[in-house]
């Protein structure tokens, strides 16, 4: 069985997810807890951390099944064919939502230069280097598809 990515409406990640759990798909929802500000006070709330998106694993002859969920919208595609995320995929990110404290030290690269992760759960992936600005860190995994912004 394969991991996909599902593409849903938006705001409707964590309600997707309990219901393809309930008609039986393993499923897999990133969420962080983030801190909100108001006027009069502050909250944390639970959110997706890739926003109308979850995973799904299931076999190929079943991708039809997550249709039957309302909120879902399509499969995402990469070279014409739905895409595959693999595990060490799914278990880098379940290990990044994982980690309690995270360093980032970044000194000599220049933006555009790929570098390989050396700690964490990205731990051997080929990134580039985007940007630093002030305590955050900006890097591209072109192999994951996705942006990563570190905090100091």
């Amino acid at each position: 069985m394969d991991w996909f990515a599902v593409y849903t409406k938006p705001r409707n990640e964590k309600k997707v997810a309990e219901n393809l759990e309930f008609i039986g798909v393993e499923v897999y929802c990133p969420i962080i807890s983030v801190v909100k500000q108001w006027s009069d006070r502050k909250k944390t709330t639970q959110q997706p951390l890739l926003n109308s998106y979850v995973f799904v694993r299931l076999d190929e002859k079943d991708r039809s099944k997550v249709f039957d969920v309302p909120g879902v919208v399509r499969y995402l595609f990469w070279l014409g064919k739905p895409a595959i995320v693999r595990d060490f995929e799914i278990n880098a990110i379940k290990d990044l939502l994982q980690e309690k404290y995270k360093e980032v030290l970044v000194t000599g690269i220049q933006p555009g230069q790929k570098i390989i992760v050396e700690a964490g759960a990205f731990k051997g992936h080929e990134a580039i280097f985007k940007e630093q600005k002030g305590n955050k860190t900006i890097l591209v995994l072109e192999s994951l598809g996705m942006t990563l912004i570190l905090e100091r």
